[in-house]
């Protein structure tokens, strides 16, 4: 079995009066597909902006890619680790084709 390329332990986050994540765990392998279903306010929103560095976890949380812990503390440690995160609210360009829309913001011939 292939190991994990992406692992997301211990994930909790707290916000002024609400516990929106409590010890989530995640766990990624190539080529696998995952969906994150829930009720509106279950977190899900919040635990890909903690993947994405937009949100700071609360202490204790851990991130490991292909093995390695490292540490997501802004949205470039992010896309140094080849995250890429489209928000179901983000404002698209609408003249641009989606591939340009996911792209927007890196450099062109340029990987992570």
């Amino acid at each position: 079995m292939q190991p994990y390329l992406l692992e997301m332990k211990h994930i909790s986050k707290t916000f002024p009066g609400v516990k929106a994540l409590d010890d989530v765990q995640l766990a990624v392998r190539a080529g696998e597909v995952h969906a994150l279903i829930g009720e509106n306010g279950a977190g899900k929103s919040t635990l890909i902006k903690i993947l994405a560095g937009v949100y700071h976890p609360d202490p204790g949380s851990r991130f490991f890619f292909d093995g390695k812990e490292v540490e997501i503390k802004k949205p470039l440690d992010a896309t140094l680790q080849g995250i890429s995160i489209i928000y179901q609210d983000l404002s698209l360009f609408p003249n641009l084709s989606v591939a340009e829309n996911i792209c927007m913001g890196r450099d062109a011939g340029k990987g992570p």
